[in-house]
Parts: structure tokens; C-alpha cells; sequence
């Protein structure tokens, strides 16, 4: 059974942003996490219960993953100088 993927504005917006080549990769591995939440290679967030972050090149998605309604929630998708940033 598939996870279902939710994507605010706010992040469409910034994987709209991104430049061809790390946009169709990125969307590709978005599209796999419906299937593996956790594929190998990714990391949980340390102080977070169920955020994790995914490598794409320079490039970093950060998502929250619930189990229990099987959906993943994207928090961020930007390059590795600004993701951290608060």
C-alpha cells in the first residue's frame, strides 16, 4: 500500500524554482517515497520524531513522514546552504 504525498504551495514553489536537471531527478525520488518512505540513504532529522531528509545532489528535501494515516508531508525542498537556515 502506497503513502500519500502532500505538497503545500510554498514547496511546489520552490521545486518549480529548481533548474531542470535536479527538478526531474528530485520529482523522481518524490515519487518513489510513495512506495519506500525510508529508501536507503536517508536521513532522520535529529531533535524531530518523523522528519527526514533526502539528498538530491545539492539539494535537500525535508519531509515528515505519519505512519499511521500512511502520508507524507514535504517541508522544504531547497539547496543545502539555505535548507538549514532558520
Amino acid at each position: 500500500m502506497s503513502y500519500e504525498i502532500i505538497i503545500s504551495k510554498s514547496v511546489q514553489k520552490q521545486i518549480d524554482n529548481l533548474p531542470n536537471e535536479f527538478k526531474t531527478r528530485i520529482l523522481e525520488k518524490i515519487e518513489y517515497l510513495r512506495k519506500e518512505p525510508r529508501p536507503v540513504g536517508v536521513v532522520k532529522m535529529k531533535g524531530y520524531d518523523n522528519e527526514y531528509r533526502l539528498r538530491v545532489g545539492d539539494y535537500r528535501v525535508r519531509y515528515e513522514i505519519n505512519d499511521s494515516n500512511r502520508m507524507i508531508q514535504l517541508l522544504q525542498c531547497k539547496h543545502r546552504k539555505e535548507i538549514y537556515r532558520l
